[in-house]
């Protein structure tokens, strides 16, 4: 426990970092520390009811809270986390509300409260003062503003085997290894925790210690002990208390069962608080991962990732989602203008960006999920090249205008069996659910039927059908799909910009579609000339409507997708046609330079 004259030193200093009470003077900051009352609390130990009166605030010394909500029917909504150096109740202690949302402490956390009686005697020797710093905290709690200057506290993480066997240990190295490329790094394993506990005679780690490590490191990576005697028992859920997010490790094709460790995890007091994970072991040598979904049965689980033995790209990958700074490309559709998409993977590899979500609609989906397979750019160049030379037959129109069968075949014969979320980088395909009249992110099942869902214009193609939804090409609603990115960026609790970097490719082309001013009406005379005579201002075929209809809420969208996008990249592909395939090289040359120039304006 801290001692009274380090917890009125930490006090002083977190009152002093905050944008409200650090402009109180150092004598009446002083007497506030003097009667801020220290509270340690355990992890996931309830500090604050929903709907109990308010008679006191409090500022976080160290640790981390949750905010939630217990719904009618048992179900718990997330909201934000209150990090050191925040405070919580101003409001509800200058108007006596009740407490609108319940808090939990995610893991240890030290507390200076202020209570009712102390508050009131300092209002009657400081008022003018106090009135004023606690009318700014009232006004920031309205418009939902930080009160605090950011503080260092080091991430923490707790590594926990889902069944014997189960490697923790490779998984805490590698992460280890990852975050020393970013910041400082402690490991705590248990080994060494036990080592410790018997030479200091006592029966776990002083939380003193955990706080400077805090103060000390940006990331703490604590390691279970696998071990289910008492002492090992008892450094897991010390280790699992002190963590704001859980990584648990299952080995690839192992039970899918939970296991007891995790059962008794799941009955610890604030575990529907921590953010949870599950990295799937595979050996180095392995193809392919298997389909992640199939562990989610019975978990509340954030993200899936399989993850190669000793294999670094996986686990800096892994790290940069737990930071929030994993980046995700989204790739628009556009016909052969898509292959501008390889020229900007092209840059972002020599410009050392990494991609470690991939999403698309149309060519995009098409060129992102080859991608997203770890082929070359080069292979994938090809590849859809020879793709898109295949051709379609016509066939009689009472669904599409053409058949869609060779298409089907091709995007079979491409991917074979593979599902979508059976890729080591994840990846989605957007399309336009017909059926629901909204955007369907297709993240689940076979990767072929997912790329041609996006690939399926309405009215061109027949709709694919799936789950007894009609699902086409998604730029009939958006072209590019960034909400869908943003919301598999951010946490659950935070699906808003700041959480991860996203790189939007826009190949969409706003072409005028006008026909001659003195027509009165289209006729099939008047096109078939324009095949042969090439006027200035052709008249429209079929196709050619029916593309245009089928991007119409895309290009309406594009004010949408520049906001929701940290970069936006549209290529200068207007001179080439929709199928211009065998021009690919120059496309791809255009997109590589665009990115290239984008890129060097870009803030590190």
């Amino acid at each position: 426990m801290l001692g009274q004259a380090k917890f009125r030193g930490r006090v002083l200093q977190v009152l002093r970092d905050s944008r409200v009470f650090g402009a109180l003077d150092e004598t009446l900051l002083g007497d506030l520390a003097d009667v801020l009352e220290l509270q340690e609390i355990p992890g996931g130990s309830l500090v604050v009811h929903e709907g109990d009166t308010a008679d006191s605030m409090f500022f976080v010394v160290g640790g981390r809270l949750r905010v939630s909500r217990r719904m009618r029917d048992g179900s718990v909504l997330l909201y934000n986390e209150i990090r050191t150096g925040e405070s919580v109740g101003e409001v509800g202690l200058i108007l006596r509300q009740p407490r609108t949302a319940d808090v939990t402490a995610v893991r240890d956390s030290t507390l200076a409260v202020l209570h009712r009686a102390p508050f009131e005697a300092l209002l009657t020797r400081h008022a003018l003062a106090l009135n004023r710093v606690f009318s700014q905290a009232i006004f920031d709690h309205l418009r939902h503003a930080t009160q605090v200057v950011e503080r260092h506290q080091a991430q923490s993480f707790v590594v926990i085997p889902l069944h014997e066997g189960a490697n923790a240990a490779e998984v805490a190295l590698g992460l280890v290894e990852a975050f020393a490329k970013v910041g400082r790094v402690h490991h705590l394993p248990p080994g060494l925790e036990r080592e410790r506990q018997g030479r200091a005679g006592e029966g776990e780690v002083g939380k003193d210690r955990f706080d400077e490590l805090e103060e000390q490191y940006d990331y703490l990576v604590y390691e279970a002990d696998p071990n289910p005697d008492a002492l090992g028992a008892a450094w897991t859920r010390r280790a699992f208390r002190q963590a704001d997010q859980v990584i648990f490790v299952a080995a690839a094709g192992s039970s899918l069962e939970r296991g007891t460790l995790e059962r008794q995890l799941a009955a610890e007091p604030g575990f529907a608080m921590k953010r949870k994970h599950l990295a799937v072991l595979y050996p180095a040598i392995a193809l392919r991962p298997e389909a992640t979904s199939v562990w989610r049965a019975g978990r509340e689980l954030e993200r899936i990732y399989p993850v190669r033995t000793q294999y670094q790209e996986d686990y800096e990958r892994l790290t940069r989602f737990l930071r929030g700074k994993a980046v995700g490309v989204v790739l628009g559709g556009g016909g052969a203008r898509g292959f501008a998409h390889l020229g900007v993977l092209r840059a972002l590899h020599e410009a050392g960006i990494p991609v470690d979500l991939v999403g698309g609609n149309s060519m995009g989906a098409l060129i992102g999920a080859q991608y997203a397979c770890g082929m070359a750019l080069d292979d994938i160049r090809d590849q859809t090249r020879q793709f898109a030379a295949g051709g379609e037959r016509l066939t009689l129109p009472l669904i599409s205008l053409v058949s869609g069968r060779r298409v089907q075949r091709d995007l079979q014969l491409m991917f074979g069996d593979t599902a979508v979320d059976a890729l080591w980088r994840p990846f989605f395909a957007a399309a336009c659910n017909l059926t629901k009249g909204g955007t369907t992110v297709q993240e689940t099942g076979p990767l072929w039927r997912a790329v041609l869902a996006s690939n399926s214009p309405a009215g061109l193609f027949p709709p694919v059908v799936h789950e007894g939804n009609l699902l086409v090409d998604g730029a009939i609603l958006e072209n590019v799909p960034v909400d869908a990115m943003r919301m598999r960026l951010g946490t659950p609790l935070e699906k808003r910009r700041g959480n991860g970097t996203i790189i939007a490719i826009d190949v969409d082309v706003r072409e005028e579609m006008g026909v001659d001013p003195t027509l009165t009406r289209l006729s099939v005379r008047h096109t078939l000339k324009g095949f042969f005579r090439k006027p200035e201002n052709p008249t429209p075929g079929i196709a050619d409507i029916l593309y245009r209809a089928g991007h119409i809420g895309g290009l309406n969208q594009r004010a949408h997708t520049v906001a929701q996008s940290d970069h936006y990249l549209e290529p200068p592909v207007s001179n080439f046609s929709l199928m211009a395939y065998k021009r690919a090289d120059e496309i791809i040359e255009v997109g590589y330079r665009h990115a290239m120039e984008a890129i060097a304006s870009w803030k590190p």
